[in-house]
């Protein structure tokens, strides 16, 4: 359930960042008889959302055992993919991100027409819902209660949060809160993938396809079913969900895991905390540049 409410709970928040920027603007400037149509772009798309989420529910319930795993594994992978490009993309455009949304909003009001508002509204908002719905299907095939559970409690904690800042005027660092979330994604990210490619290893096992060393088994703890350790117990499925962990873990899986977090995680830390590296690193310069004028004088 963690990371269900993680994922929601990041999602929209930044839907209700989003939101609120171009509502803000509209009280600014002077033209609150449009922020109506904002919330009627946002209705929809939350519609949208759930609409998607029933649909996906209904088709991943007529698979056969062997295309649901293929379903599910494909799934992880797409959502690694997607979840990734959102994380680099707040990393590195989180700091314009409000300048960017007031940018399109003056070019859409100058348009002249309330669809295109309401569209504006409804595709910022909807790309968020369909990013959660997308991260959730493969917690939902495996943990359907926990996963509803995760995401109402997400749902409610950022609607909050967002209400505190942006009613109450609670100051939230919003640049250090995205780096902690978004580190916590890319070790979610990690094990999700590990998840996705096992998947595809069952369903190359189950429709006869030989995967090679790559399907063998790295590791086995060996840890009983019913012990709070195992990925399905009670402290062991939170490890799982959080960091990929598992009690067996096939090469494939293993090396998919490692490449990412090896990959993505120092990118992640350098995008957020990129003005420090390079103060650090011009000070390392500047300290050689010292030593060699020394030598020189010496």
């Amino acid at each position: 359930m963690l990371g269900q409410y993680l994922i929601t709970f990041r999602e929209v928040l930044e839907a209700a960042l989003i939101t609120s920027i171009i509502i803000a603007y509209f009280i600014r400037t002077d033209k609150k008889h449009l922020v109506k149509y904002v919330w009627i772009g946002a209705i929809f798309a939350v519609f949208a959302g759930i609409i998607i989420a029933i649909t996906v529910s209904i088709l991943y319930g007529g698979l056969s055992s062997s295309d649901a795993k293929l379903f599910e594994g494909m799934a992880a992978i797409i959502a690694v993919i997607v979840l990734t490009s959102m994380i680099l993309w707040m990393a590195l455009k989180g700091k314009d991100i409000k300048k960017e949304i007031d940018q399109k909003i003056s070019q859409t009001v100058t348009k002249g027409t309330i669809i295109s508002l309401i569209m504006f509204s409804f595709i910022v908002v909807f790309r968020e819902g369909f990013e959660t719905v997308l991260f959730l299907i493969p917690f939902g095939a495996n943990d359907l209660a926990g996963t509803i559970a995760g995401a109402l409690l997400g749902i409610a904690s950022a609607l909050i949060i967002s209400y505190l800042i942006f009613r109450m005027g609670v100051k939230v660092n919003l640049t250090r809160f995205f780096y902690l979330t978004s580190i916590l994604l890319v070790l979610l990210a990690a094990g999700l993938l590990g998840y996705g490619v096992h998947e595809i290893i069952s369903y190359q096992n189950a429709v006869g396809i030989n995967p090679g060393w790559l399907g063998s088994y790295a590791f086995n703890l060996n840890i009983a079913d019913g012990s709070l350790f195992h990925h399905k117990g009670a402290v062991g499925s939170i490890f799982a969900v959080m960091f990929g962990y598992s009690i067996k873990m096939e090469w494939a899986r293993v090396i998919a895991h490692l490449s990412y977090l090896i990959i993505f995680l120092p990118l992640t830390i350098f995008a957020y905390r990129k003005p420090e590296y390079l103060d650090f690193l011009r000070r390392i310069i500047e300290i050689f540049k010292k030593l060699k004028l020394l030598e020189t004088k010496k």
